[in-house]
C-alpha cells in the first residue's frame, strides 16, 4: 500500500493519505501503456497531407510527340509520374488516422501510468489548489514550495479561473480536472500533483466497473 504525505500550497506537511491498493498496487503494464499511447497520438494526427496524382496536375491532354520516327521514347502524356511536374504515385492523401480501444484498456493504462509515477516517487498530494489572484508569480510560488522540477501535471477537483490564468504562462506546468486526464497526459509529465478531493474522485472513477 502506498502512503503519501499531504502538503499545502506552502509545501508544509498537513497529513497523510493511504491510497486504495485495489487501484494503486504498483503494477505497471507497459504493453497496455504503449497500445493506448499510440492510439492517443494517432487521434491527434490531422491527416491533411495531400499530393496530386496524374489526374490532378495540369497539362497532358495531347500526346507530346508522335509514337514512332522521332528516336525518343514513347510518351502519351506530360502528366506521367516520370516527367518533371508530373503526377505523384502512391503519395499521401487526406485520411482519418483515429481509432479507439476498449474503455477498460484505457482505464488500465491510466492506472499503470499512475503506478509508474508512484513507483518513482513522482506523485504529490495537495490538500487544495488555490491562488489569491491570477498572477503567474503566485503559481510559481506553489511550484517552488513543492520543490517540483521539469514538467508537472496538476490534477484538480475544480479548476478555478485564477488557477488556470496564473498557470497558463508556465510552459512546463499543466492544470487539468480529474475527469479529463488519460494515460498520455501522465506520461507527458514527470511529476503529478493531485488534490485530495481529486484523488478521491479519480479513485472512484478507476474502481468503477471492477
Amino acid at each position: 500500500m502506498f502512503t503519501l504525505l499531504v502538503n499545502n500550497i506552502l509545501g508544509k506537511e498537513v497529513g497523510k493519505v493511504d491510497l486504495d491498493e485495489k487501484v494503486f498496487d504498483g503494477n505497471v503494464n507497459e504493453s497496455l501503456i504503449h497500445q493506448v499511447t499510440v492510439m492517443y497520438q494517432a487521434n491527434k494526427r490531422q491527416g491533411t497531407s495531400s499530393t496530386k496524382t496524374r489526374a490532378c496536375v495540369s497539362g497532358g491532354n495531347s500526346k507530346p510527340w508522335k509514337q514512332k520516327g522521332t528516336g525518343r521514347a514513347r510518351a502519351g502524356s506530360s502528366r506521367s509520374p516520370l516527367w518533371r511536374k508530373g503526377g505523384v504515385v502512391f503519395g499521401p492523401h487526406p485520411r482519418d488516422y483515429s481509432y479507439q480501444v476498449p474503455k477498460k484498456i484505457k482505464k488500465s493504462a491510466l492506472i499503470s501510468t499512475l503506478n509508474s509515477r508512484l513507483n518513482d516517487n513522482l506523485v504529490k498530494i495537495l490538500d487544495e489548489l488555490k491562488v489569491s489572484e491570477a498572477k503567474t508569480k503566485e503559481f510559481v510560488k506553489i511550484v517552488t514550495a513543492l520543490n517540483l522540477e521539469r514538467k508537472v501535471l496538476f490534477v484538480c477537483d475544480n479548476t478555478q479561473e485564477n488557477v488556470l490564468r496564473s498557470s497558463n504562462n508556465i510552459k512546463r506546468v499543466n492544470v487539468m480536472r480529474w475527469e479529463s486526464i488519460n494515460a498520455l497526459d501522465v506520461l507527458l509529465h514527470d511529476n503529478v500533483v493531485i488534490t485530495q478531493k481529486a484523488l478521491e474522485n479519480l479513485t472512484q472513477r478507476l474502481k468503477k466497473g471492477e
